[in-house]
């Protein structure tokens, strides 16, 4: 990891650049300035993104719009429940090479800068599955032979309501892949007001490119350049390793805790946030602001947590109240642990 810092002029050119993204996309999804500075963030940090909320709410003309202002190759992906692995991956076909019969590797969709996987949770787990080395390792393994995905490469994910009819709960191996999961919420009544003033119905909201893909992925490495703190990074232990049994109050809601994955996407989360808003060190804020969603889909339940109205973005919200920023103000429970 390279210690050169940024200067002051990187710094507010790269901010102003991310400040133009973002308002960009407050033009194509209105009232959602929160969750699309979130989603900036989370693909700075190089991660793939897990977008829950009901039908209509904006999941797709998100990610369309992600890849029109960042200029990135993009491609869709229905997942449905007759979906087999090799109907995203790609699959050996038979054809003649010199006059041989040859299996030769034809690329699925997921060979592509950005995939949107919309309603990944209504195929099989099997088919959910196949992009747990895409994700991971940025390839895709077929008949022994490796085949690299293009740079930069993201999934953007979205699902309904684990509770609607016809829907899968995605493991946990492939819930870990993501860096966040963000909830979209509806608007109110100015905010649907502003829809109903600049939509027609079945007309798609177009964004002007801001970014090319070598610019977002100049700006990916600056993030590498933000320094973190060494007390910043105690503190991103400590709430990882607070989420585990036993090591805090929050914990006894939880059954099996965040896995060192979270720590380490925290701090790339809070380098990315702090690059976004022109500082060149990581703060406690910048880690705050990420935990929830970070955390909230890494944490597995206890059954009478569920019972009790809880679910991971509380219980996340619980571990930031009880985990001190100062590692000099740690609570008995913590110390013993």
């Amino acid at each position: 990891m390279t210690t050169e810092t940024l200067t002051e002029k990187d710094l507010k050119m790269t901010s102003e650049k991310l400040a133009q993204v973002r308002r960009e996309l407050n033009q194509v999804l209105f009232g959602q300035e929160a969750l699309i500075d979130q989603v900036v963030i989370c693909l700075l940090a190089r991660g793939h993104l897990l977008l829950e909320g009901l039908p209509g709410l904006g999941k797709t003309e998100l990610v369309r719009a992600l890849s029109q202002v960042l200029g990135l190759e993009s491609k869709r992906i229905q997942f449905t429940p007759d979906l087999l692995p090799g109907d995203i991956t790609g699959n050996p076909m038979l054809q003649d090479v010199d006059g041989e019969r040859k299996f030769i590797f034809q690329p699925g969709p997921l060979f592509s800068q950005l995939v949107l996987a919309d309603e990944i949770n209504r195929a099989s787990p099997k088919t959910q599955s196949a992009l747990l080395e895409a994700m991971q390792e940025h390839r895709v393994t077929s008949m022994g032979e490796r085949h690299t995905l293009p740079e930069p490469f993201f999934v953007l994910a979205t699902q309904n309501p684990i509770e609607l009819e016809g829907t899968y709960p995605l493991p946990e191996a492939q819930l870990d892949r993501f860096l966040f999961k963000l909830h979209i919420q509806a608007g109110g009544a100015d905010v649907l007001q502003r829809i109903v003033e600049n939509r027609q119905l079945g007309e798609e909201a177009k964004g002007a490119e801001i970014l090319k893909p070598q610019e977002l992925q100049a700006l990916m490495q600056q993030v590498k350049r933000i320094y973190l703190p060494e007390v910043v990074s105690n503190y991103i232990a400590r709430l990882v390793h607070a989420s585990h049994k036993g090591e805090s109050e929050a914990s006894k809601s939880i059954k099996y805790g965040a896995s060192p994955r979270a720590a380490i996407g925290l701090a790339a989360a809070g380098r990315a946030r702090a690059l976004m808003q022109g500082r060149e060190n990581v703060s406690y804020e910048d880690i705050k602001a990420v935990v929830v969603p970070v955390l909230q889909h890494r944490l597995v339940l206890e059954y009478h947590a569920k019972l009790e109205g809880l679910d991971g973005s509380k219980v996340a919200e619980a571990l930031v109240e009880e985990v001190p920023a100062h590692a000099d103000k740690l609570p008995p429970v913590l110390k013993e642990g």
